[in-house]
């Protein structure tokens, strides 16, 4: 008996085609959201492009869902939270805008470049005024790459035949992996600084918000352009605007907005600012390769395979599922804790696996591992299918042992990251069914993640110290839940731990880094 599948956005007709062969396809792109989830309930599976939002009201009304599909990256619209905890797998697209949306960032800079837009305008507003839109050419000037992921990897490819020299910055690729793609690897401040052309591929996350301000401004080139064709959010609007105005820029090219649809925004008051809307996936091909690529992972979840690009979880047996899910909780606080912990470009990965859990199938719970590590910072997804590979993508080598006793737990998750910098370990446990991390770097400690902030302190131990720190905070009017302080000797190496019931604001946690004996401060979200 064929599945059936529900269309809701306007899909490449070859996608369609491919699925009509393995289901019953009903396409109805003009349906509301009452009307959505009044009919949902009849289907095994819907696909999705941007403009649907699947809300937990649609998934909790679709009772045989097994899959929701979107031809294309972004999840945005899609509450994965809700398809995970209802068993429904989450499939996208990540590869098939690639090469479109690498090509867009760099007609953007070319149009940047030689005043294209601009110059089309004028003419034919019936001007010829060839003095006025006086360009400069790419070959030997320097591009900044932020994200050199799938988009970013691919805008340093036709770079190269535009022969700029090409600098670059991403904390999950190796340094040996850049100067393969003739790219070298730098700081974001050296970017800032060095580039002549700066263009972003990055995903929107709290890190990453906001990353290019009026502080990241001043320290570029005024003759320097910012593409971004990435996420809406990444670049202040407000200070690039001045910066340009005030001639300490030299222009920026913009495909993508905070909300969308946009139609107003103050940077189209400015003539030396392009904006496109959301081009980068815009062509033929790239709507057919997203389509056919989400099409024939949903036709592998009907048939029982694992889908290439699931983006809420790893797909994990009914009969393990109950068993391994505190487990897969546990590792994704220990990546996710590590990915703010390490500092540099990370060389290799080491994964181990003592007592209990190490009976399991490892799969999925390194799947959930570098996900959580690698996934804070990058755009591409990390599932059970892909996960080595995108490490491998990256030069990042992992590996794994088992063993079946531990000393001190009765099981316990370790992940340790060489870096540029060092290596950074962190341990976790599952006890009563909960997660404890048990251990960061030397420091036995003892954690209950609860999706709140934290600060960790690396610092001497001394009288006086955890008082200063509790005046800064008290004074900032953040509260502490509670403190866990670990030593490993009298007035030696200790390391701070403090739960927090708000973020602590930058201003607080460089005040506490200005402390006497206080080597590190982070604050991290597990």
């Amino acid at each position: 008996m064929k599945m059936n599948v529900l269309v809701a956005d306007p899909l490449a007709q070859e996608g369609v085609d491919i699925l009509k062969q393995y289901a019953n396809v009903d396409v109805n792109t003009k349906l509301k959201p009452e009307e959505l989830k009044a009919i949902i309930g009849g289907y095994e599976a819907l696909v999705v492009r941007s403009q649907t939002r699947v809300t937990a009201d649609i998934i909790e009304a679709g009772v045989k869902l097994i899959v929701i599909g979107r031809a294309g990256v972004g999840v945005d619209n899609i509450d994965t939270q809700a398809a995970t905890r209802h068993g429904i797998i989450v499939v996208n697209a990540p590869t098939g805008n690639t090469i479109s949306a690498a090509e867009h960032a760099v007609a953007l800079m070319m149009s940047l470049a030689r005043n294209i837009p601009q110059a089309n305008a004028s003419l034919k507003n019936g001007e010829w005024k060839r003095n006025e839109f006086m360009g400069t050419e790419v070959r030997g000037k320097t591009l900044g790459i932020v994200g050199l992921g799938n988009v970013g990897s691919e805008v340093a490819r036709r770079a190269q035949g535009l022969e700029m020299k090409l600098i670059g910055y991403d904390p999950f690729v190796t340094a040996e992996r850049a100067k393969k793609m003739n790219v070298e690897i730098k700081t974001l401040e050296e970017i800032w600084k060095e580039a002549d052309f700066i263009t972003l591929h990055v995903p929107l996350i709290e890190a990453t918000k906001n990353m290019i301000g009026a502080k990241q401004l001043a320290m570029m080139k005024p003759t320097a352009r910012i593409i971004n064709a990435a996420r809406g959010g990444l670049i202040d609007e407000e200070a690039l605007v001045a910066a340009i105005n005030a001639a300490k820029l030299g222009g920026a090219a913009i495909d993508v907005f905070i909300e969308e649809p946009c139609t107003k925004s103050v940077l189209f008051s400015s003539g030396k600012i392009i904006v496109t809307p959301h081009l980068g996936a815009s062509t033929n091909e790239a709507q057919t390769l997203a389509a056919t690529e989400v099409v024939q992972q949903i036709i592998d979840v009907f048939n029982g395979q694992p889908a290439k690009y699931a983006v809420n979880a790893p797909l994990v047996s009914a009969e393990v599922m109950p068993v391994l899910v505190p487990y897969m909780k546990l590792a994704n606080s220990v990546g996710n804790l590590l990915s703010y912990l390490g500092e540099g470009q990370i060389k290799s990965i080491h994964i181990k696996y003592q007592g209990e859990v190490a009976a399991f199938d490892s799969n999925a719970l390194k799947a959930v591992l570098l996900g959580s590590l690698l996934g804070r910072l990058t755009e591409e997804r990390v599932n059970m299918v892909n996960a080595s590979i995108e490490a491998t993508k990256r030069g990042i080598k992992v590996t794994e042992e088992k063993q079946a006793t531990c000393d001190n737990y009765a099981n316990l998750i370790t992940m340790e990251a060489v870096t540029s910098e060092g290596t950074t370990v962190v341990s976790g446990s599952v006890m009563r069914d909960e997660t404890h991390i048990v251990q960061v770097n030397q420091f036995w400690i003892d954690i209950i993640p609860t999706g709140g902030y934290f600060l960790f302190s690396d610092h001497r131990d001394r009288p006086g110290l955890i008082g200063a720190v509790g005046k800064i905070t008290g004074d900032a009017d953040i509260n502490i839940s509670y403190m866990h302080l670990s030593r490993l000797k009298a007035r030696g190496e200790a390391l701070m731990i403090l739960a927090l019931d708000e973020p602590l604001p930058e201003a607080q946690r460089k005040e506490i880094l200005a402390l006497k004996d206080v080597t590190t401060a982070k604050v991290v979200k597990i």
